[in-house]
């Protein structure tokens, strides 16, 4: 029941984040037109179309998600699956990091070998 709980206010959460995030989308995309189209100019300069557009669309969101039984199921749904991910330890995190920065510097050479040797062929078939 506490783990329900604990689930319903992580999706809330995210649902209010969602809104947000549509609320800076909304406010970048009437920015861009105000500056691109010229009616768009004159409702820019009115506080109520510049802030309310964008307010209403992050409510707009966060109100059809959580009203939303689907959206609402799938987010709880996928709360309770990331609860059973078994993370790695730190000393695994640590270990699987250093060889894939291991692997990224010996591609590096690789290619830089391979780069310069191509090179150099080009140069003698070139010149």
């Amino acid at each position: 029941m506490d783990n329900e709980k604990n689930n319903q206010s992580i999706v809330t959460f995210s649902f209010v984040v969602l809104g947000a995030i549509a609320y800076g989308v909304t406010w970048v995309v009437f920015e861009i037109l105000s500056e691109t189209f010229g009616p768009m100019a004159a409702l820019r300069s009115q506080e109520l179309w510049k802030n309310g557009i964008p307010v209403t669309a992050g409510l707009l969101t966060f109100v059809l998600l959580i009203t939303n039984k689907t959206a609402n199921t799938w987010a709880d749904e996928s709360v309770a699956e990331l609860r059973k991910v078994v993370w790695p330890s730190r000393k695994d995190t640590i270990a699987m990091t250093t060889v894939c920065c291991v692997m990224v510097v010996v591609a590096g050479i690789g290619f830089g070998i391979f780069d310069f040797v191509a090179a150099q062929l080009i140069k003698v078939f070139v010149h």
